[in-house]
């Protein structure tokens, strides 16, 4: 039958999808959908892996939190459209989860950390044993949330657009030893001045923050359109 799959072949990928095993993407990087319990909450995750990865090597690492919804399904658009490409280029890894209930990760879903993070960095080598959390939008919430609770995870954060908001505002001295990063558009008036007055706040206090207005670009940046991919991946290996 040329050019349709067998109910057999059908059923083996979804079950090797079942058990978290990698199936090769068309670049021959690897694409492993994993599924875990962390903190009482079973969640699932993709895992991007670089070309001819190998358990024994290590490399840079980043966990990369959806916007919207946070739902697995926009986990893995999120990696394909704004990580993917130049995570391959260079040899990242990319993790990023799905919420496990439909609570947000800067809410209710963070119960899953850092038990999560223990078992990112015992699954995989992570350069320097730290990884860098990057986020849009609720995902960049969620990522200045987690770092700033769990900040000896991290080496970087980055918001597109993203920010430490409300209640988190108080930990914003946890956030110090990291390099920040802040993307923003300029047709997007609310979170830029949020943004803009929150990177002034650190920047007063010594802290390592580089805030970018992105021209012509509305509250979802349109990575691939402005080069913004290779700039966020650029601004992670600046970090020294």
């Amino acid at each position: 039958m040329t050019g349709m799959w067998t109910r057999w072949q059908v059923r083996t990928v979804l079950a090797l999808l079942a058990v978290g095993v990698a199936l090769p993407a068309s670049s021959g990087a690897e694409v492993v959908q994993k599924t875990g319990t962390f903190g009482g909450t079973t969640v699932q995750y993709h895992v991007l892996l670089p070309d001819g990865y190998q358990p024994s090597r290590t490399y840079p690492a980043v966990l990369v939190f959806t916007g919207g919804p946070q739902t697995f399904q926009m986990a893995g658009r999120t990696v394909d459209a704004d990580w993917r490409a130049e995570a391959e280029r260079r040899g990242y890894i990319v993790i990023s989860p799905g919420t496990p209930d439909g609570s947000l990760f800067f809410q209710g879903a963070d119960r899953i950390f850092p038990a999560f993070l223990d078992q990112i960095l015992r699954d995989y080598k992570v350069q320097g044993g730290k990884l860098h959390v990057a986020g849009h939008s609720n995902g960049g919430l969620s990522a200045f949330h987690i770092a700033a609770r769990h900040p000896q995870y991290f080496a970087t954060v980055t918001g597109y657009p993203g920010l430490l908001d409300g209640a988190d505002m108080t930990r914003m001295a946890a956030l110090q030893p990291l390099c920040i990063f802040m993307h923003v558009g300029d047709r997007d008036p609310g979170w830029s001045g949020a943004m803009e007055r929150e990177a002034e706040q650190m920047r007063q206090r010594g802290y390592r923050v580089r805030f970018t207005v992105e021209k012509n670009q509305v509250h979802r940046l349109r990575a691939q359109e402005i080069d913004l991919s290779r700039r966020l991946f650029d601004q992670i290996e600046s970090c020294r």
